[in-house]
């Protein structure tokens, strides 16, 4: 009864705050593509009726599209037409179509592994599930730290219904994150998997097991107000407020201050408001990258966005963002 309580009651606070502070959503990662997608759904002209501006709108991206397609046939490895054409797809809401340039990034960026998440990302939208999960796997071999893959494979696992080999897959990761951080200074952010291993375990209603995780966490590092909130939050969803209220208190004075009333509002009991909990800067990311995709240099030109104007060079695509995330 008690677990059913905790699964239900509270699943606003598991599915969403849980999954903010651990990492990001994985459906975050699409969101640099989205920058420029807020300028043009606004309606074409003042007096257009929201269908019209749809259909004009769509009618744009087609074209834009067609012009980067255009570019490819000629230029097949233009990394800045693919990335355009990436975009478009992506602001067509055309996630099986985005799956073809996605792979061609990643082929020619081997070194930069967040393509590769992105095309897992794309496959698992799609209905390609083991797909999706070779691509992790990918990143995986040669980055067994990378938070962003760590994230979207544990949500695939959970998705099919398989917690145990998600926490079988962060378990083995800090296991090996010494040896790993030895060769390599830095490769695996240990606090970032054992926040992503507690947010699985809440998720399970494993609530002891989280606490657990969120201890170790904070031993390690008892300035980083990221394990204190999310042992805060378990503990409350537990029943156990009491517990939970200095946390809250510690988790906010360590924060800094652009994340306190955030803080405050889930001490409060309030949920995140829905722009807070789409923002993928609400929280502060553990991990080093900055950007999911690269961005274009700015120097270079970006093939055009109609045929009619294929040669001419134009600004570039604004593929650009920060990870989300956080507890």
């Amino acid at each position: 009864m008690g677990r059913s309580v905790f699964k239900q009651r509270n699943r606003w606070i598991i599915t969403t705050v849980m999954a903010i502070a651990s990492l990001a959503f994985l459906s975050l990662l699409f969101m640099p593509f989205l920058t420029a997608f807020q300028t043009s759904n606004q309606p074409a002209a003042a007096d257009a009726s929201p269908g019209a501006a749809l259909a004009t709108q769509q009618q744009e991206l087609e074209v834009q599209a067609k012009g980067y397609e255009l570019v490819l046939q000629r230029e097949p490895e233009n990394q800045t037409a693919l990335r355009g054409l990436l975009e478009t797809r992506i602001r067509q809401d055309n996630v099986k179509g985005a799956i073809e340039p996605l792979e061609k990034l990643a082929k020619l960026n081997p070194d930069q592994a967040d393509y590769t998440v992105l095309l897992a990302q794309a496959k698992q939208r799609v209905g390609d599930a083991e797909g999706a999960a070779q691509s992790y796997r990918d990143v995986l071999k040669t980055q067994p730290g990378n938070v962003n893959a760590l994230q979207g494979f544990v949500d695939l696992m959970l998705e099919q219904k398989r917690p145990e080999a998600a926490i079988g897959l962060l378990q083995d990761t800090l296991r090996g994150a010494e040896a790993a951080n030895e060769a390599t200074p830095g490769s695996i952010d240990v606090t970032s998997v054992q926040l992503l291993l507690g947010r699985v375990y809440a998720e399970q209603g494993r609530s002891d097991e989280a606490i657990a995780i969120y201890d170790q966490a904070i031993e390690t590092d008892n300035q980083d107000f990221r394990p204190v909130l999310g042992k805060a939050i378990v503990l409350r969803t537990a029943g156990r407020a009491t517990e939970a209220e200095p946390l809250f208190t510690t988790a906010a004075a360590l924060a800094p201050a652009q994340y306190k009333d955030q803080i405050n509002q889930l001490a409060a009991g309030e949920t995140p408001s829905p722009a807070d909990a789409a923002n993928p800067n609400s929280l502060p990311s553990p991990a080093a990258s900055a950007s999911p995709i690269p961005a274009p240099s700015s120097t270079s030109p970006a093939p055009s966005i109609s045929p009619q104007a294929e040669n001419s060079p134009s600004s570039s695509s604004r593929v650009t963002g920060a990870a989300p995330a956080a507890p």
